[in-house]
C-alpha cells in the first residue's frame, strides 16, 4: 500500500484525480447529449389543419435546436397505438375528454401526458351564415332536402365522425340523411365550392380551424349536447420520453397558443404555402417578433 507522508503530495494527487473525473463526466455528458440528438424523434399527426400547422412548426423548432424529426401521418387510432407501443414518440393533438375518449381509455397508463396547449376546442356541425332559419341541428331533419339529404364529414376514423354517427344522428333522428365521410381536404373543398355558389351545405367542423377566419360560418346549436363541451388539446408521449428527452418534454409542457396565434399559423402554413411547402410556412411564422417571443417563452 502506498502511504503519502507529504500532505502536499496527497492533495496534488487528489486534485488531479478529481480533475480527471470531472473531465470524464463532461465527456460522457457531451457524448450522451450528442447521442440523443442523433436519434430521431417521431411525431405522429392526423390530417387536421391545426395539427398539420403545429407539427410543422415543432419540426422547424426542434430541427433548429439540433434534433432529428420525422413526421408520421395516420389516423388517431394507429397513432395512439404507436405511442403506447413506442413506435411513435409524440402526438401533439390528443383531444380530451370527448373526441379521443375511446383511445385515451383504451391506452390508459401506456402513454404520458406532457401538457395542454389549447383549452377551447369544440366539435361542431356548421353551415354558411347566409342560411336563414337553420340555426340548430334540430332544423336539419325538416330541411333535409335543402341540403340534398347530405351531411359532409371528414375521415372515417376521426373522433368527430364517430361521435356524429354514434351520438348526434340518433339524438336528432337524422338516420335518413346521408352522412358522407372522406377527408378533411374533400370536406373543405365542398364547403368552399358551396359558399362560392351561395348554396346550402352542412359540414362537421371544429374550433380551432382557419375556415372560421376565411368564411362566414355559423355553428349549429346542439340542444341535446350530443357533441359535448369544450375540450383540451394535449401533448402525449411514449413512456420514458421525459427522461430520454427532458429538454423537449419541458418545451412541450410550456407550449400554449390562443385562437389568434393558431389562426395566423394555420393561415400561413395551410393557405399561403399549402401542400408540399408546409415546412416553409412554419419557418416563416416565427419571423414575426411577437411570434418569436412566444416560441422563446416555450423554450425558456
Amino acid at each position: 500500500m502506498l502511504i503519502f507522508k507529504d500532505i502536499s503530495i496527497k492533495k496534488s494527487v487528489l486534485r488531479i484525480a478529481l480533475l480527471a473525473l470531472s473531465a470524464l463526466a463532461l465527456v460522457l455528458s457531451l457524448s450522451s447529449c450528442g447521442a440523443l440528438k442523433d436519434k430521431t424523434i417521431k411525431i405522429g399527426w392526423i390530417p387536421w389543419d391545426e395539427d398539420i400547422a403545429v407539427n410543422y412548426l415543432w419540426e422547424h423548432i426542434l430541427t433548429e435546436k439540433g434534433y432529428n424529426v420525422e413526421l408520421l401521418m395516420a389516423y388517431a387510432g394507429p397513432i395512439f397505438e404507436g405511442v403506447s407501443s413506442g413506435d411513435i414518440d409524440l402526438f401533439i393533438d390528443a383531444w380530451s375528454p370527448v373526441t379521443h375518449a375511446d383511445y385515451i381509455k383504451r391506452y390508459k397508463g401506456e402513454f404520458k401526458e406532457l401538457g395542454t396547449w389549447y383549452d377551447q376546442a369544440t366539435l361542431n356541425w356548421t353551415v354558411p351564415a347566409y342560411l336563414e332559419g337553420i340555426d340548430s341541428i334540430e332544423d336539419l331533419k325538416e330541411n333535409a332536402d335543402l341540403f340534398g339529404g347530405r351531411i359532409i364529414s371528414i375521415e372515417p376514423g376521426a373522433g368527430i365522425t364517430c361521435l356524429s354517427q354514434e351520438e348526434v344522428i340518433p339524438a336528432y333522428g337524422l338516420e335518413s340523411m346521408d352522412f358522407v365521410t372522406g377527408s378533411t381536404v374533400a370536406m373543405l373543398a365542398e364547403l368552399r365550392s358551396a359558399i362560392e355558389d351561395q348554396k346550402p351545405i352542412a359540414v362537421t367542423l371544429w374550433h380551432p380551424h382557419w375556415a372560421y377566419s376565411s368564411f362566414d360560418l355559423k355553428d349549429l346549436e346542439d340542444p341535446q349536447g350530443a357533441l359535448g363541451e369544450a375540450e383540451e388539446l394535449k401533448v402525449i408521449s411514449v413512456l420514458g420520453f421525459d427522461e430520454e428527452y427532458p429538454e423537449v418534454a419541458r418545451w412541450m409542457s410550456n407550449f400554449n397558443m390562443n385562437d389568434e396565434q393558431l389562426a395566423e399559423l394555420e393561415e400561413i402554413v395551410i393557405n399561403q404555402y399549402g401542400v408540399g411547402d408546409e415546412d416553409l410556412g412554419a419557418s416563416k411564422w416565427p419571423e414575426d417578433p411577437e411570434n418569436k417571443a412566444l416560441v422563446d417563452s416555450w423554450l425558456s
